[in-house]
């Protein structure tokens, strides 16, 4: 499984708004340059970012973005799958109950189960708060 520019710029950019938007609201412009990502994919990733509600918008000179919620109410796995969609690491998993004509004699079901609830443990136990943390740990915020 591998992660899209899409799902790693968005934890990006809610990292960004995570430290930096504490006071008042992050121009796109601003935390594009920092992230060092364009203008334009960047608006296109807070779109869905602000149509989910896990971004406010406010306009005028002063306007930008700011997180609608708290950083520790946001874990890594919200933020993939809203870009990303599904994390399973096959197609099978996807449904609920599982729908493959062969489920009952897979043996690799079993392994792609166990990887989806790794893969489910480690992105739903982490928050944007402890990313802030270990950003803060590693010194002074420029471009993670």
């Amino acid at each position: 499984m591998k992660i899209s520019t899409k799902g790693r710029y968005a934890l990006r950019i809610m990292l960004d708004l995570a430290i930096m938007g504490n006071s008042e609201p992050v121009r796109v412009k601003d935390i594009a340059k920092r992230q060092e990502i364009s203008v334009k994919y960047m608006e296109q990733i807070i779109t869905v970012l602000s149509k989910a509600g896990y971004v406010k918008s406010s306009r005028g000179p002063q306007g930008g973005y700011r997180l609608a919620k708290t950083p520790g109410e946001y874990t890594v796995g919200m933020i993939l799958r809203l870009t990303e969609g599904s994390l399973a690491p096959v197609a099978c998993l996807d449904d609920h109950p599982n729908q493959c004509p062969r489920q009952e004699y897979c043996a690799t079901l079993r392994l792609w189960q166990k990887l989806d609830e790794a893969i489910c443990g480690v992105v739903d136990s982490y928050t944007l708060a402890d990313l802030v943390e270990w950003q803060q740990q590693m010194g002074d915020y420029y471009v993670i």
